[in-house]
């Protein structure tokens, strides 16, 4: 039996190991889907594509994986009643809360040292609360054999197959093998790059060799902390004196007199872009969308025989097509008259119409609300 094989027979759906966990990482504000996403109700709470939730088919495709009781998820404390009430087979203390963002270099860090209070030895998988995968069984798949190849000692990684030359993506390129399963091999990374502009997106498509950085990780939990004692020390100390008092009454007085200190930076810049021994699985055929936009919402949802997607009632449509409309008031009647390609959201307190095209400039409009000092539609 060759070795390929005998990796083989350890791959595949199935029960992950006793001592591997799952964190979910659900801080974030999601702001690109303003004026629907806001602070209180961010991107991973909304309903837009079913009846459940971004966070809840987060939690929905580890079924059969991983029990609820392994699942430990990272959240700001004005969210955790929110998605505690979506997840209620997550046990309680399973939620931990950051008193406010500091990135994910540090909420992996935070989750990292809660885990090796109970499991020294876990396997740690890394995902977000607010993206979308349809090959439930794919995803699974990749899962188990990443950490196979964490076991290895290597930080990995999944990059998902590029199918545009995307400009709002990092990537990554992958080098030699190194390491073989049935289901997914493994390469290690030669080089994580920033968001290109066009020309360079299009020069990575052609290459075959790249993949986007989809933000899930897969590592064990002393390998990521002794790359955080190695790469961000001074996080690493702020973590070590918060982990002292982690399972004493001085928990939450020490988390939150360090909290504040810690400098905000991400996972990647912090960690993975200098780590050695990291590896990528490429994630062909996945079904991904981090759903970064409202054009990203229309690419998922189907449209009526003119192209529109009406997450409303009631609609009049005349002479309009390819428009996406989104509306909370259930008795605001919305008309479109000889309109095409737009995006129109309605909530009780703002009106968002923009050309889908334009979708990713929301972020600009919330940005000039944040400076101009109207937080109340934050």
């Amino acid at each position: 039996m060759s070795w390929r094989v005998k990796i083989a027979a350890f791959t595949g759906l199935r029960m992950m190991n006793e001592n591997d966990y799952v964190v979910i990482m659900a801080g974030g504000g999601g702001t690109r889907l303003w004026p629907l996403s806001r602070q209180n109700k961010p991107k991973q709470m909304l309903h837009l594509l079913g009846d459940r939730s971004f966070f809840q088919m987060a939690v929905d495709r580890l079924n059969g994986l991983i029990p609820p009781d392994r699942i430990l998820v990272v959240t700001t404390a004005d969210q955790a009643e929110g998605l505690r009430g979506q997840a209620p087979e997550i046990p309680v203390e399973n939620f931990i809360l950051e008193p406010m963002p500091r990135g994910t270099a540090s909420v992996v860090g935070l989750a990292a040292i809660a885990l090796r209070q109970q499991a020294p030895d876990a396997g740690m998988i890394i995902l977000t609360a607010d993206h979308v995968i349809n090959n439930i069984e794919r995803f699974q798949q990749l899962l188990n054999s990443g950490m196979e190849v964490a076991r290895l000692d290597y930080l990995v990684t999944l990059g998902i197959e590029p199918t545009y030359p995307a400009t709002g993506y990092g990537y990554i390129q992958r080098g030699e093998p190194v390491w073989y399963g049935f289901e997914s091999d493994a390469f290690r990374v030669v080089k994580f790059k920033e968001k290109p502009d066009l020309e360079m997106a299009q020069s990575f498509l052609l290459a075959g060799d790249h993949s986007w950085n989809s933000g899930m990780f897969i590592w064990r939990v002393e390998r990521i902390l002794a790359e955080f004692e190695r790469w961000m020390p001074d996080l690493f100390s702020s973590l070590r004196l918060i982990e002292k008092d982690w399972g004493t009454p001085k928990r939450s007085e020490t988390l939150q007199q360090i909290w504040p200190t810690i400098q905000p930076e991400t996972i990647d810049f912090g960690v993975m872009e200098k780590a050695e021994k990291v590896a990528v699985l490429p994630a062909e055929e996945l079904g991904w969308s981090d759903v970064g936009s409202w054009q990203s919402v229309y690419d998922l949802l189907p449209a009526n025989e003119n192209g529109n997607i009406l997450l409303a009632k009631p609609v009049v449509e005349v002479n309009s097509s390819d428009n996406l409309v989104v509306s909370e008031n259930k008795e605001r009647l919305v008309v479109l008259i000889g309109v095409d390609d737009l995006i129109v959201v309605d909530t009780p307190d703002a009106l968002l119409v923009c050309r889908r095209e334009d979708a990713q400039q929301v972020r600009l409009a919330v940005n000039q609300l944040r400076q101009s000092g109207h937080l109340e539609y934050l």
